[in-house]
């Protein structure tokens, strides 16, 4: 090696990040190694790159004693002070044996050590690149798919997006571009790996931010997502400032802001309900699109039960009890539904409950 090979050192350090003193370091580790192996020696070596002009030299490293029984690792103290008059006993004398073809040897190996570390860098940078979008929306193009993955290239990496965790309704391709959520980014032995998902409740979470300013901006928060990918979605939304509607922001004008986020969910349903500290309320509003008449709220069981009109115990509870599970899960309360002729019979409530509650909540199929 010579100067063209310090050079190009410091021309990475500067490019890469990488700092040059960390390189030679690292050259000078592994070429103990490539010494040791080549040469078919057990000897203790010192290996010195010179910083400035890229000469390399390789020192026996071996301790001064009297009587010499490994002549690979030990030195006489007589032989000891004809190389300096001061060694003594215990001390370390550093004998070059730099091997004269040595050269080839140093320059292979100094190439593997520096395109692994420029590999090893570029994969920190790109961890650190990711990290930070965990939780976060990414887009990418579709490059392939095995039995368990679709390989998303999100430009600098490809990440994977299980198969599990695309919506019955997507259908991807070759080429097609694919919003989804990150869900994991771990550094791992063979670089950054990225975990996807388009299931995700966070995905809906981070879709709402992205298109509605109010939430980007802090003044409409989102309490609760529920969701069951590609059928139906729900999400309890607060106002911070008493004039901002939080469900009006979420529709948006003609409702162009959560069709927007409906079309890239492939028509999935969403309800957007308004929270409410008062858990009657919330709780009726959880169960748009249904209208309610009642809710008894049962505190040490944290059930609701909620009695809704006749016409509309079969909407309440949805196709398949869909409604009333993510009404459940959105809201943290168990809830049991009863229509009016139901309440009458078994609890022999007056089958008349009088209006409807209000409910602030939207549907958007």
């Amino acid at each position: 090696m010579n100067m063209d090979f310090i050079e190009a050192l410091s021309e990475i350090e500067r490019e890469k990040g990488i700092a040059k003193d960390i390189l030679i370091d690292a050259i000078e580790a592994a070429l103990i190694s490539s010494y040791k192996r080549n040469f078919n020696t057990a000897q203790n070596v010192r290996v010195d790159i010179n910083r400035q002009t890229g000469l390399i030299k390789v020192y026996a490293r071996k301790t001064v004693v009297e009587d010499v029984l490994d002549p690979r690792m030990e030195i006489s103290v007589q032989a000891a002070r004809e190389i300096n008059q001061n060694y003594q006993l215990n001390d370390i004398v550093e004998i070059e044996v730099t091997p004269r073809d040595f050269g080839r040897i140093a320059a292979q190996t100094a190439k593997q050590v520096v395109t692994q570390r420029i590999r090893e860098a570029e994969r920190g940078l790109i961890y650190n690149a990711f990290v930070d979008k965990e939780e976060d929306i990414v887009n990418g193009i579709v490059q392939r798919q095995d039995q368990r993955n679709l390989y998303i290239d999100l430009g600098k990496i490809e990440a994977a997006l299980p198969l599990t965790e695309l919506m019955p309704t997507d259908k991807f391709k070759q080429g097609d571009r694919v919003k989804a959520y990150i869900t994991k980014v771990e550094n791992t032995t063979k670089g950054p790996q990225i975990i996807l998902s388009r299931t995700h409740p966070g995905l809906l979470k981070r879709l709402f931010e992205l298109e509605v300013p109010e939430i980007y901006d802090g003044v409409v928060e989102i309490r609760s997502v529920a969701r069951e990918a590609g059928f139906r979605s729900k999400i309890a939304v607060h106002s911070r400032n008493t004039e901002v509607d939080p469900v009006g922001s979420c529709v948006g004008p003609k409702g162009v802001r959560v069709q927007t986020i409906v079309n890239e969910l492939k028509g999935e349903k969403i309800d957007i309900v308004r929270w409410m500290e008062n858990v009657e309320e919330y709780v009726a509003n959880a169960l748009s699109p249904s209208k309610v008449l009642e809710v008894q709220v049962f505190e040490n069981e944290k059930m609701a039960r909620v009695i809704v009109p006749d016409y509309q115990l079969s909407l309440a509870i949805g196709i398949k009890g869909q409604n009333a599970r993510l009404a459940a899960k959105l809201t943290g309360w168990k809830i049991d539904i009863k229509s009016e002729t139901q309440a009458e019979q078994e609890y022999g409530r007056p089958k008349t409950y009088g209006e409807e509650m209000h409910q602030d909540s939207v549907s958007i199929d």
